[in-house]
């Protein structure tokens, strides 16, 4: 049986190395934390029920990438700046940033209340 300490020192944020292309290099994606994932969620919350997919890949991104250490290098200032990225940089980041985190679109279909 895992103690507390156990399971709070334990590295259970994996990251994934991912090219891309269209910035020069390479850049780690990680598993967001669960308090990270509950605001992400919270935040595609729009109004009347509505979801809010504005600059969502962007807004995800800045909660993933991360340096090899696993310590995010963008912050939520910085979503607008990443939002105006290539497009096919944004999504090659974002789907596997999606698949870390097990962030399917009925996911988003559920926050949608559909």
């Amino acid at each position: 049986m895992l103690s507390k300490d156990a399971i709070l020192s334990s590295d259970d944020l994996p990251r994934e190395r991912v090219d891309v292309p269209e910035w020069g290099g390479d850049v780690y994606v990680r598993t967001l934390t669960g308090t990270e994932r509950d605001s992400f969620e919270q935040s595609m919350q729009g109004k009347k029920d509505k979801i809010n997919l504005d600059n969502v890949r962007a807004r995800f991104a800045v909660l993933t990438i991360c340096d090899e250490a696993g310590t995010r290098i963008f912050n939520a200032a910085d979503a607008a700046k990443l939002g105006s990225k290539s497009a096919a940089a944004l999504d090659r980041v974002f789907a596997v940033a999606q698949r870390l985190n097990g962030f399917s679109n009925e996911d988003t279909e559920e926050l949608a209340g559909n």
